[in-house]
């Protein structure tokens, strides 16, 4: 696809275009419909197009519908996450305290982490430090060394917004923030780039940052700072880890490394030796711990007072509830609802009946069965042993499931209400301190920390109950969850939560570990551990939630539990050791004594493969191969919108694993294999690594591990590869046959005579005439030429096998002399003599040859007499006599049957029929006379003279006056005259002295005057085999030129019902040999591809394939060739027929070098591209045998036609042989064969009797991609379906074509459709049986394959003898058609490359649906596109209407860019879409416009529209225009 935004696409003829076409996403969607002004009213529909684009009502129009508004005066409710944290961003940097500032300055000098209470100021100390490492920046800028930006890092997505509001607010430099929800995984180094220019400093998540490394976007080196916020995560493979080991200490030159700033409220977050632990994070992060024993940090941080909240014992066990014991009396079994029964007991016996009750109606309510259902189904069609269950079995169970959420619904009012005991002794107590606390109106706020995310949701719900009228509650949890039964908790929402936190709209909130650290929650009264932490970290940041004045933070314990009494000693000593430790550390302290500890860190590390692009820097490791195959995956365009992504198949062995990674079907690498490893999530990234590696391998990762589909794929995977369809007036075209030239400059000794002659006879009496020539001429094929009556007459030319030998100069002056009198008399063009430069010469046929049979002829010929068939007498007159004038002795019956030429004007030539004795000179000239330029009486009729010569001229006025006819001389005799040359007048009265009686009898110049036409069609055939013989076509000259012949600006477009500037009597155009060549095309580099590229995917097929046969490909090589100078572009022209060479000394056009003028003629892009499919197509044609047994020699030529214009390494084939030699057959085809394909082959040869050398390759045909490769070691059917598809379309379209020799490509375009859809071949796979072998590892395919042909026998059986009972069925899943397909690729390459089994095939199980056509003329009318131009054309008689397309500007270019298409109705728009992709617009678009006219009558469609087509065309006398169905690619 372009990059630069494309106009509305144009159909060829319209005024050239600077732009580029992709045609994959667009095809000609623009075509006109009315016959006149088309390309002034196209302009104009464009005009309106472009306009409607950038209104108003139009930027609403495809506006994209957002969730939020965001709207300047908005409220909370309607801000975005990011104006809600800039809205309450604040200064942070007023008086830094004195441990402040220490630690900034010891952050400076060396790596740091700082270990501070929560609410300690660690910010600002991050603050601090950006301002002086932004500062220092500025002077490295300045002195002219590389910029490098800042990083400060965040472990959640919520944290960037936070960190970012308040780094903006505090640092006076451009701050960016970049997340996941940013989409940053699909960035480019370019968005990078321009990133780290424009900014300071970047928030970001640590993952963003991993994968921005990891593509080498940006390096170490260009870091000067990285801040971990809450640094305790960096450990194992977290991202802060991660950063740290793939790229800080790979970095080794300590110059090149950025200073790294830590801050956390504990150095451990989990149940470890504290020395150890901060060892090993000073080691990872290659820092010094620091802290502070300052006194203002005791002022600073006001720590809460500690209080132990004591509670009765818990129950050990609780039994169901009353509500749970209802519900599994009422449905005993109910395996769906495990999970969820199990925990009711456990929440009844922390919390109380009423919260498990609460949590059992909530996890069944109605608002979640979609969701149980989805679970249902997903079991059914995946689970791992749910094969042998049926679909009824799935009924069942949503049928249960329905009955159980509506039981409840119908049983909680019963057991919603709160009675004594309905709550634990814990939540009591909860209830009884928090009533003291909340007594009265405070401004107080309190947060209840619980371990799970049901706690807090059930905890808030009860004490919006049980609590006090002046508690306020709220519950803040996770992000997201994985649980079914859950609902989800947006980022959104918990800052909505925090902002009414802090406003005081809730002043009790029940929260989960979420708000332990890094959000920004407000200081608080109250803190209360309900669950309690189960690490000292955990204590330590939930306590630095409570840093009000008095505030008190509470250890809820239960009594007797000596764990809970454990953990609350072990944290306090813990915490105690942690400060002791950070204490003792002396300032100057090295870290060289971590070593050790870094060593064995990294040791895990070494064993683990890592492939570093060499060009870039960019790293692939098993940590993010996952990541960047899934990116791969997202990335792959897809019609639908559908997320693509990769499937893991893990096997084991001896406790080992390997596992398969299988990509989308359209995926370049299909799958890979991993290395046998210890655990599945090694297996699961080793798999991922191969595939990413063999991704870049085959430069389907960039170098910088990036998909590569955005910049590729419009470049090869669109059938037209970017041609122009618009014409270009820049190229040559021919007017004359080479060998004219090749034969002139010197006097010929012999001449090849080739009659010409006229069997159905001309206007008038004719006597044939001769063409001879210095070289044989073959023999072209007869044509028809129109006469003046619309009469067509049979143009017929026999060459002599015999020269004729010319002797001494007599003969050849006498024939010279006969060709320039012809030249002068019937065309009235005077050249200087030059027999040497003349072309061919005309001479008379004598009567033996008029009277004689073809066979008397031939005979006199090969005797060696050729000349006694021409008429030397009158060669003899001509020569001698130049022409008869009229004097008085010239008798008055003499003048009947001449030949009259007036030689002042050439338009006025006649043939004389009579004397008229009753008129005389001076009488009027009779009214129903021809019409002449002077009238005034007889004898000035016949004079053409100007006014002053006229006065001088002095005639007999005792002439006699004779009756003529005035000849019509039409020189395109090849189109049938319209209406005004058959209605002009013909008689005339004539004086015989004022004009020229020529010496060529009326019977010679009548056949003369139809040599224009007919040496324009000789020639024409003759330049078209000239083309035909530099590719090597050998095919008969009627076919030849067809293959070249373009006789309209849409000539090609087989999608149009009305010719635009049809030019008539060009004979067929190359359309119908286009169509079967594009055929051929496709199937000669489908097998060339397939044989030559073993290793490739269908993917690459098709890639390559398209590099071959495109427009593009087929355009460069027929310009090398200077294919367009043999193109038939234009018809009969009045100037182009005469013979080159010769110098014009009198007649229209001297003195205007018209003989050495070039001529050029303007031509598109594709037509020059067709034209060679049309060739191939020719070569095809001429050699196909229908109807008897295939050999490759009735296909070889066509073969040698491809390979000459495609000229790709990829098809060099010959001969048809060369397939099989360049066919190197896999190991897994020759392999040992199974016992289970051996019984396969056995079976699959019942069904159609064809017997397999290779069994395998029968397997592979029936293999569906879902089956992992390493299963049986023998592909899936992808790369024999692509091979299959090409062989049915070939059998298809070739049946199509020679049973319908006169259906355009239209018709047999929408006719092959039913004949190759997947719909039929569906059908065809079920009806012989291939369904039962399909294999795969998917119960959906089989569900959906059982279904499907369950329908369709059932259809067939009740249809009796209907044939096209398959299309009343539904669409039958994809993989059946695809093994028909991928069989017959199979057999295919099992016989060797013979055709035959293809074309048996076809026959046995295709053309018996397909006897009677007629009953599938509808069948492309089901596409929306084609629905529509049907119903404006047929229903509404509308010719004014168009389906427009264009592409807009992407924000980001890497995304692909949205297609708006419109349709456009007398110039107004009635529908719109807009996607990403343009067939999905057009279709989107197609539907739309018909819902909004379907239905109308047609008076009321005309009166909506001002639409008055069907009146124009009654008004002009013309046909109705059929009604022609469009092919299903949406293009009107």
């Amino acid at each position: 696809m372009a990059d630069t935004d494309l106009p509305a696409v144009e159909i060829e003829g319209d005024a050239p275009d600077s732009d580029r076409r992709d045609l994959d996403e667009f095809s000609d969607d623009e075509v006109a419909h009315a016959p006149t002004s088309v390309t002034e009213r196209r302009r104009a529909q464009k005009a309106i197009f472009e306009n409607w684009l950038i209104s108003d009502a139009a930027q609403e129009a495809l506006k994209p519908k957002t969730k939020e508004q965001h709207l300047i005066d908005a409220n909370d409710e309607e801000l975005s996450i990011q104006s809600l944290m800039t809205k309450q961003g604040a200064q942070i940097i007023k008086n830094p305290r004195q441990y402040q500032l220490e630690l900034f300055e010891r952050a400076q000098k060396q790596n740091t982490i700082a270990v501070l209470d929560t609410g300690s100021g660690k910010t600002l100390i991050a603050v601090l430090l950006l301002r002086w490492t932004i500062d220092q920046e500025l002077e490295r800028r300045a002195a002219g060394n590389a910029p490098r930006i800042a990083f400060f890092l965040v472990a959640s997505i919520t944290l960037v917004f936070q960190q970012f509001a308040v780094l903006e607010t505090n640092i006076d430099h451009k701050v960016a923030r970049v997340c996941g929800a940013d989409k940053a995984h699909n960035w480019d180094k370019a968005k990078w780039v321009k990133l780290s220019a424009e900014n300071k400093v970047i928030v970001a998540t640590a993952d963003v940052l991993h994968q921005c490394l990891a593509h080498s976007y940006i390096t170490m080196k260009q870091i000067n700072l990285l801040i971990f916020d809450e640094a305790h995560h960096a450990k194992k493979n977290h991202a802060y880890a991660r950063i740290i080991k793939d790229f800080y200490l790979t970095e080794t030159d300590d110059l090149n490394r950025p200073r790294v700033f830590g801050m956390t409220a504990s150095p451990i977050d989990a149940k470890a030796d504290v020395v150890q632990a901060a060892n090993e994070l000073e080691s990872l992060l290659h820092c010094h711990i620091a802290t502070t024993d300052d006194m203002s940090l005791t002022e600073a941080i006001k720590k809460p007072s500690e209080q132990v909240l004591k509670y009765a014992t818990l129950l050990q066990k609780v039994s169901d509830t009353a509500l749970l014991k209802s519900i599994k009396a009422r449905f005993p079994d109910l395996g769906m609802f495990e999970r969820q029964f199990e925990a009711v007991p456990e929440i009844a016996r922390h919390l109380g009946r009423w919260c498990a009750d609460l949590y059992l109606v909530d996890a069944l309510s109605e608002r979640k069965m979609r969701r149980y259902e989805l679970q249902l189904q997903k079991r059914y069609y995946y689970g791992p042993s749910q094969a042998g269950q049926k679909v009824s079995q799935l009924d069942d169970k949503l049928a249960t499931l329905r009955d159980v959420i509506e039981f409840v619904e119908k049983a909680q009012s019963q057991h919603v209400a709160i009675r004594p005991g309905d709550f634990s002794s814990k939540v009591t107590e909860l209830q009884r301190y928090l009533g003291y606390q909340f007594e009265r109106p405070s401004s107080h706020r309190c947060i209840v920390f619980v371990e799970a995310r049901q706690t807090a949701k059930l905890l808030a719900a009860a004490f919006k109950s049980i609590g006090t009228q002046h508690m306020r509650c709220g519950f803040l949890i996770g992000a997201n969850t994985s649980e079914i039964d859950e609902d989800n908790f947006t980022f959104r929402a918990q800052v909505m939560t925090l902002m009414k936190f802090r406003k005081g709209d809730i002043n009790c909130l029940f929260a989960t570990s979420v708000a332990e650290e890094g959000l920004d929650v407000p200081d608080c009264n109250l803190v209360i551990r309900f669950d309690i932490y189960k690490t000292m970290i955990q204590y330590v940041q939930s306590r630095g939630r409570a840093r009000k004045s008095n505030s008190r933070f509470i250890h809820m314990v239960e009594i007797g539990n000596s764990i809970h009494s454990q953990l609350l000693s072990e944290v306090r000593f813990q915490e105690a050791a942690m400060r002791r430790f950070c204490q003792a550390l002396p300032e100057d302290r090295r870290l060289t004594a971590n070593e050790d500890h870094l060593e064995d860190l990294m040791a895990k590390e070494k064993t683990l493969r890592v492939y570093t692009e060499p060009s870039t820097g960019a790293k692939l490791t098993y940590g993010n191969s996952l990541v960047y195959l899934a990116n791969f995956a997202s990335a792959i365009p897809t019609e639908t919108e559908e997320a693509m992504h990769p499937t893991y198949v893990v096997s084991s062995k001896a406790g080992k694993f390997t596992a398969e990674v299988m990509l989308p079907g359209n995926s370049p690498v299909r799958s890979a294999i991993g290395l046998v490893c210890t655990k599945k999530t090694l297996a699961k990234r080793s798999a991922a690594f191969e595939a990413c590696v063999e991704l870049r391998r085959k430069k389907y990762l960039d170098e910088h591990l990036m998909p590569v589909y955005q910049k590729k794929l419009p470049a090869m995977r669109n059938a037209l590869l970017a041609v122009n369809m618009k014409k270009t007036n820049q190229y040559t075209m021919r007017t004359k046959p080479s060998i004219w030239a090749q034969s002139r400059g010197a006097l010929p000794t012999e001449l090849w005579v080739t009659m010409i002659d006229f069997p159905d006879g001309l206007q008038h009496p004719h006597q044939p005439f001769a063409m001879l020539t210095r070289t044989p001429l073959p023999h072209l094929p007869s044509f028809s030429v129109y006469l003046d009556d619309g009469r067509a007459s049979t143009v017929v030319s026999t060459p002599l096998s015999t020269p004729l030998q010319l002797g001494d100069g007599d003969m050849l002056a006498k024939l010279t002399a006969f060709t320039f009198r012809v030249f002068k008399d019937v065309f009235s063009k005077t050249y200087e003599e030059q027999p040497d430069k003349l072309s061919y010469w005309l001479a008379p046929l004598a009567r033996v040859a008029m009277d004689g049979t073809g066979g008397d002829v031939h005979a006199l010929g090969a005797q060696g007499q050729p000349g006694m068939l021409l008429d030397w007498p009158l060669l003899e007159a001509v020569h001698s006599q130049e022409e008869y004038r009229w004097t008085p002795e010239t008798p008055a019956q003499s003048l009947v049957g001449r030949f009259l030429v007036d030689k002042w004007d050439g338009s006025r030539k006649f043939f004389s029929t009579a004397i008229c004795e009753d008129l005389k000179p001076q009488d009027p000239v009779p009214e129903d006379a021809a019409k002449a330029k002077w009238n005034a009486n007889i004898l000035d009729y016949s004079i053409s003279l100007f006014k002053n010569a006229r006065e001088r001229a002095v005639w007999n006025q005792e002439q006699p006056v004779m009756v003529a006819e005035k000849l019509l001389q039409r020189r395109n005799l090849l189109a049938s005259p319209d209406t005004k040359e058959t209605n002009l007048r013909k008689k005339a009265w004539l004086c015989p002295e004022p004009l020229i009686i020529s010496v060529l009898p009326p019977a010679v110049a009548e056949a003369c005057f139809v040599w224009p036409a007919v040496i324009h069609r000789l020639e024409s055939y003759l330049i078209a085999m000239e083309a035909c013989s530099m590719v090597g076509v050998d095919c008969e000259p009627a076919v030849a030129l067809a293959a070249m012949t373009k006789d309209s600006d849409n000539s090609g477009d087989h999608e149009q019902q009305e010719r635009i500037n049809f030019q008539s009597g060009m004979g067929d155009n190359y359309e119908r040999l286009e169509f079967i060549g594009d055929t051929f095309l496709k199937t000669a580099t489908s097998i060339s591809t397939f044989i030559q590229n073993p290793n490739d995917n269908e993917f690459e097929f098709h890639v390559k394939r398209m590099l071959m046969l495109c427009n593009q490909n087929l355009f460069n090589v027929a310009l090398n060739l200077k294919l367009y100078e043999f193109i038939r572009s234009i018809a009969f022209s009045r100037r182009l027929w005469y013979p080159e060479g010769l110098k014009l000394l009198q007649g229209k056009g001297v003195g205007k070098q018209e003989e050495t003028s070039v001529i050029k003629h303007p031509l598109g892009e594709k037509t020059i591209a067709d034209v060679c499919e049309a060739l191939i197509g020719a070569a095809f044609l001429s050699h196909d045998r229908p109807g008897e047994a295939w050999q490759p020699s009735h296909w070889e030529p066509a073969v040698r036609a491809v390979t000459k214009l495609v000229q790709s390494p990829d098809h060099t084939m010959m001969q048809w042989s060369d397939y099989n030699a360049a066919y190197a057959k896999p190991a897994y085809q020759t392999g040992e064969v199974s016992a289970s394909q051996r019984d396969l082959a056995e079976k699959v040869e019942l069904e159609h009797p064809y017997h397999f050398n290779y069994p395998a390759l029968l397997r592979s045909a029936f293999i569906h991609p879902s089956q992992p490769l390493m299963y049986e070691k023998v592909p899936n059917y992808q790369r024999l379906e692509f091979l299959g598809d090409a062989l049915l379309d070939q059998a298809s379209i070739s049946h199509l074509f020679h049973r319908f020799p006169d259906k355009d490509p239209q018709w047999l375009t929408e006719h092959k459709m039913a004949m190759v859809s997947n719909k039929f071949l569906g059908a065809v796979s079920v009806n012989i049986g291939f369904h039962k072998h399909l294999r795969h590892s998917s119960a959906i395919i089989q569900h959906q394959v059982g279904e499907y042909a369950n329908e369709l026998l059932e259809a067939k059986r009740v249809a009796g003898d209907a044939r096209d009972y398959w299309t009343t069925v539904s669409d039958p899943p994809k993989c059946l058609p695809d093994i028909v397909e991928s069989f017959v690729g199979a057999m295919f390459i099992d016989s060797d490359f013979d055709y035959n089994v293809v074309q048996r095939f076809f026959e046995m199980h295709v053309m018996w649906y397909f006897e009677d056509m007629s009953i599938y003329d509808t069948f492309a009318n089901n596409h929306p596109c084609t629905h529509l131009h049907t119903l404006l054309q047929t229903t509404y008689g509308c010719q004014d209407y168009r389906l427009m397309a264009r592409e807009l500007p992407s924000i980001d270019s890497t995304e692909r860019k949205d297609v708006v298409a419109a349709v456009m109705i007398h110039n107004e728009i009635v529908a719109h879409s807009k996607g990403k992709s343009g067939r999905y617009a057009r279709l989107r678009v197609a539907h739309d416009a018909l819902k909004a006219i379907e239905g109308l009558a047609p008076f009321e469609f005309r009166g909506r529209f001002g639409c008055n087509c069907q009146l124009k065309v009654d008004m002009e006398g013309s046909e109705s225009i059929r009604a022609k169905a469009l092919p299903a690619d949406c293009n009107i």
